[in-house]
């Protein structure tokens, strides 16, 4: 896969279990417009399917400390987004919101958090047409 430069995400501290892995590409899903893909540009076969909370939980909030937020280099005209990666548990695709991804889209920036409020770490899913991601995930 060609990966233009541009299109590159940069996670200064990786992702949990991950953490060596700074490059990664956000991919959309050609079988599932809910889901798209963090591709690690170091580790080809390393993708994981990630989606919007919000999507599945409309009371869904993240709450991040200054500090964390730094790390993003926020501006008031930045896209901000918040992903959470897909799991499989059990028969059940579920989300992660435990630890969220938070990606400055302008900057392509990211960090994954792990929250202290009550937050479940394994969300159940009611993705349509998820075979795809049951094979990968």
């Amino acid at each position: 896969m060609d990966i233009n430069h541009s299109d590159m995400l940069l996670m200064p501290q990786g992702l949990i279990g991950f953490e060596t892995c700074r490059h990664w590409v956000l991919l959309s899903s050609q079988d599932n417009e809910e889901v798209a893909w963090l591709q690690s540009v170091a580790l080809a076969n390393v993708a994981l399917p990630v989606v919007s909370p919000r999507r599945f939980s409309s009371s869904y909030r993240v709450h991040a400390n200054r500090r964390d937020l730094a790390l993003l280099h926020l501006h008031t005209e930045d896209q901000l987004y918040v992903l959470s990666i897909v799991s499989k548990n059990g028969g059940t695709l579920t989300a992660n919101l435990k630890s969220p991804i938070l990606l400055n889209a302008s900057r392509h920036i990211a960090i994954q958090l792990v929250v202290t409020d009550d937050q479940p770490l394994a969300l159940p899913l009611g993705l349509a047409n998820s075979g795809a991601i049951r094979r990968v995930a």
